[in-house]
């Protein structure tokens, strides 16, 4: 880590800042304390089973219920590390465990948001072309998708995603809007349309989003390329480090999603850590860790595939 002409300025290899992460329900799991076991729970309330209604004046009010089921996620850690010697310390020009320092919170983020696309991921709603190839109409699937989506994502495609999931009540993210994030090229049969689209401005910065690039019909948009291009769903082994490109090159997955997306159980916050100094200080080291778990909250199954909040656009292969 030396150069007779190297500058003195720090200078990084340009990273994104989180996308899928901000979506995530942080829930504090520190409260349960430190030995309680390395599963995180959470209730998920059901709506009455019988709606209300008018009262005739000698009737008794009608009573009802309602059921308490419980989702679960598991407690695991996230962690990298790089070693470094005394030597290197004390020799180098450049300043080493700065260096280390930004280099490390770099592969947080980008490590922690995979995680959370991962669970992103985990929706068994799918939505695709009707027929993998209408430009105007989609078909929802749950499961295994069966269709081969060969056509880029158009604007009617766009309004026939948020109709469904209007009419499967799927609550807004913020407003009445939902949200949808995908690679800017998966956008841009459509892209041009939003900027003729009225420009707005939302009192305070807590509600624009990273990426957010425009609203249309009842959809603010997220642009992302921390997750990489693929991930069909017969990409044999695909993580978000080692993508498998859609086979017909068409389209890219993005996920249309409302409220209550994805958990986050925050046991030990993200942090830097020392390693503490051996061999007599000449062994030394730079990590970053995390105690967390992140859980699909709706619609992890078939059986809970009506109360899905993330619809992802998606393909066979």
């Amino acid at each position: 880590m030396y150069s007779d002409q190297l500058s003195n300025v720090l200078r990084m290899a340009l990273l994104p800042t989180v996308k899928f992460r901000q979506f995530c329900d942080a829930k504090d799991a520190i409260e349960k304390g430190l030995h309680s076991g390395q599963y995180f729970n959470w209730n998920v309330y059901s709506r009455v089973a019988q709606g209300g209604g008018q009262l005739d004046e000698n009737v008794e009010m009608p009573t009802t219920n309602f059921t308490i089921s419980q989702g679960q996620l598991q407690i695991t850690e996230y962690g990298n590390s790089v070693p470094y010697t005394g030597k290197l310390d004390d020799m180098s020009k450049q300043p080493v465990t700065e260096i280390i320092h930004k280099v490390l919170k770099v592969d947080a983020k980008e490590t922690l948001d995979g995680a959370a696309w991962a669970q992103f991921n985990a929706t068994v709603v799918r939505v695709a072309p009707a027929s993998g190839t209408s430009t105007t109409s989609v078909t929802v699937e749950y499961g295994v998708p069966t269709i081969t989506n060969n056509t880029p994502m158009t604007n009617s495609h766009v309004k026939a995603i948020s109709d469904v999931m209007k009419e499967a009540n799927v609550p807004p993210y913020t407003g009445d809007d939902y949200y949808c994030a995908a690679w800017p090229t998966t956008f841009r049969t459509f892209k041009n349309n939003l900027e003729a689209i009225r420009q707005y401005v939302e009192t305070g910065f807590q509600m624009i989003m990273n990426g957010e690039i425009g609203r249309y019909e009842g959809i603010r948009f997220i642009e992302q390329t921390a997750i990489a291009h693929g991930g069909a769903w017969n990409a044999v082994g695909y993580t978000f480090r080692n993508p498998v490109p859609w086979t017909n090159g068409q389209s890219d997955w993005a996920f249309f999603f409302g409220e209550d997306t994805v958990a986050e159980a925050i046991v030990i916050p993200e942090e830097i850590r020392g390693k503490i100094p051996t061999d007599f200080g000449r062994s030394r080291g730079i990590a970053w860790y995390y105690l967390c778990g992140f859980g699909l909250v709706h619609g992890a199954t078939t059986a809970d595939q009506s109360n899905a909040r993330i619809f992802k656009w998606d393909s066979l292969n």
